[in-house]
């Protein structure tokens, strides 16, 4: 077979999907892209097993169909030190061989069998669950929770997104046991209840390609595998399997003491103090008061402190509580309001954040984060 290819242009959708190859994998033929030609469209593929990406490119000049697969990094590398310009490829369908011929150059590639690449698993249709949503609506919650993701080889189902889709409502929910984001989007709706654990890689392959989409993602999924459809990609993985913890339950509801103060200021307040802080526990202390919020950490060991004050709004009583200075940080940086409202019940119990003002209406957004004992 044989087809004409931009090189800047199939350079853009081999780099896109490049990710999914595992630097360690099983089968060697998953160290290859899979180039299957047919109705002047290429499909190329990559998987590790677990996450499988295609993605297509109109061919307007081709001849004859088939499948090949093709050493990734060569090709990647190749037509990384080649400038912008059409690419002919010659593809041996018996020997594999692959010829792509240049403005001033030749290169040739050993190829492997197409037919050995792995198939694409196969939804079932009793346990199918189909739901639509917009690339943007799919991209906040992703980029809202992946980074509370755990990485705990014990609890598997701790190390992906929670999604929950009901009648009326969509809900992302990520969480290590230390900290915890709830994304709800009321503009998604489903036929019926569904949900299912997305897991961290995929979700990042998806939230690196989900910015140049311009239409509505299809979300397909049943017990063991989910499909996410965009114009020119589909991202194929295997769920994590098992029931994710009642999230809701671990969110107080009774919290009487409320402080709003400015995101940034407190962000580059804490950023400062927490150089002061224990290497090995990276702790800072809250003193809430009226109207002021003293922040403050200290290193026995080193014999050094830090201490900032900043304006803020506190309705209650008086109080003091720790944090682990490096997960209050990572929240403030993904709550992108430029004030937060922080609710607190007493210095045991998890606070909650919340942006002042919505990105949109059609959204909830809801951080976690567990304190830590002061010692005294």
């Amino acid at each position: 077979m044989k087809f004409v290819v931009s090189s800047a242009d199939m350079l853009s959708h081999l780099q896109a999907i490049s990710r999914v190859i595992s630097s360690k994998n099983t089968l060697p033929i998953l160290d290859n892209f899979l180039f299957r030609l047919e109705n002047r469209e290429l499909v190329i593929t990559a998987s590790d097993l677990e996450s499988t990406m295609t993605t297509k490119m109109p061919i307007e000049n081709s001849e004859g169909e088939g499948a090949v697969a093709v050493p990734a990094r060569l090709l990647t590398d190749t037509l990384k030190e080649i400038a912008d310009q059409p690419l002919t490829f010659e593809i041996s369908t018996e020997k594999f061989s692959v010829v792509i011929t240049s403005e001033s150059g030749k290169f040739t590639i050993v190829g492997y069998n197409g037919e050995d690449f792995p198939h694409y698993p196969v939804l079932k249709d009793d346990l199918k669950t189909s739901v639509k949503i917009s690339a943007e609506t799919l991209l906040r919650g992703i980029s809202k929770t992946l980074f509370a993701t755990a990485e705990d080889e014990l609890r598997p189902v701790m190390n992906g997104i929670f999604l929950e889709f009901a009648e009326d409502n969509m809900t992302f929910v990520a969480s290590d046991a230390h900290k915890l984001v709830r994304y709800k989007r009321y503009d998604v709706r489903s036929a019926e209840e569904s949900s299912f654990i997305f897991p961290k890689k995929p979700a990042t392959l998806l939230k690196n390609i989900l910015p140049r989409e311009e239409k509505d993602v299809i979300i397909e999924f049943d017990d063991k595998n989910a499909f996410f459809t965009l114009s020119n990609y589909r991202l194929i993985c295997r769920l994590v399997e098992g029931n994710y913890p009642s999230y809701n339950s671990v969110i107080p509801t009774d919290n009487p003491r409320k402080l709003i103060v400015d995101r940034l200021t407190l962000l580059n307040k804490l950023r400062l103090v927490s150089v002061y802080s224990s290497q090995s526990s990276h702790l800072i202390k809250l003193e809430l008061g009226p109207n002021s919020l003293n922040v403050s950490a200290q290193d026995l060991d080193f014999s050094i402190s830090g201490f900032e004050k900043i304006s803020c709004q506190y309705e209650g009583e008086p109080m003091e509580i720790g944090f682990k200075s490096t997960f209050l940080i990572e929240i403030l940086n993904n709550l992108s309001s430029p004030e937060v409202i922080m609710e607190l019940s007493d210095p045991s119990r998890a606070a909650i954040l919340h942006p002042v003002e919505k990105d949109t209406e059609e959204e909830d957004v809801l951080m976690l984060i567990m304190p830590m004992m002061i010692n005294v």
